[in-house]
Parts: structure tokens; sequence; C-alpha cells
């Protein structure tokens, strides 16, 4: 079975995936296959954070752990109060 998804640069990416690119290019080539209804990706550029990164939803945290107490917070009613 053939993996859908997008190629970004020279990474096939899946469908709500995050690709982080290093900084020694000054272009980013996106193709998306003929079975497809296109392609939408937003772009966001900044300085890189140094520490790890963990996307969840709308949450980014810097490891699985606390995106799992985000989630129980969330749950409990005890979230952000």
């Amino acid at each position: 079975m053939r993996r859908r998804g997008r190629v970004f640069g020279r990474e096939v990416v899946e469908s709500v995936s995050m690709v982080v690119f290093n900084d020694d290019g000054d272009q980013i080539e996106v193709k998306s296959d003929a079975a497809s209804n296109g392609v939408q990706f937003m772009l966001i550029a900044g300085a890189p954070f140094k520490e790890p990164i963990v996307p969840y939803g709308p949450f980014v945290m810097n490891t699985v752990e606390e995106i799992q107490q985000t989630i129980q917070e969330l749950r409990n009613g005890t979230f952000i109060k």
C-alpha cells in the first residue's frame, strides 16, 4: 500500500504533522501527488528553541508526560483556572 502524504523538500509528511527545517537553504519545494486534492500548509519561521518539543493537538510541550498531564487537567477541569 502506498503511503499518502505530501513531499516537503525530500521528506514525505503525513497529514497533521510537523516538519522542522534547518537553515541551510533559501527555498522550500512542496509537492502533492496527482490523486490528492492539493495541499494546504502553514509555514512559521522563528529562532530555534534549542529544547525538545512534543506537539499534540493545540498543545506543544517539552515531554509526552507534560502533554499527558495537560490532558488530564483538561478532563478534571483544573486546566488554567
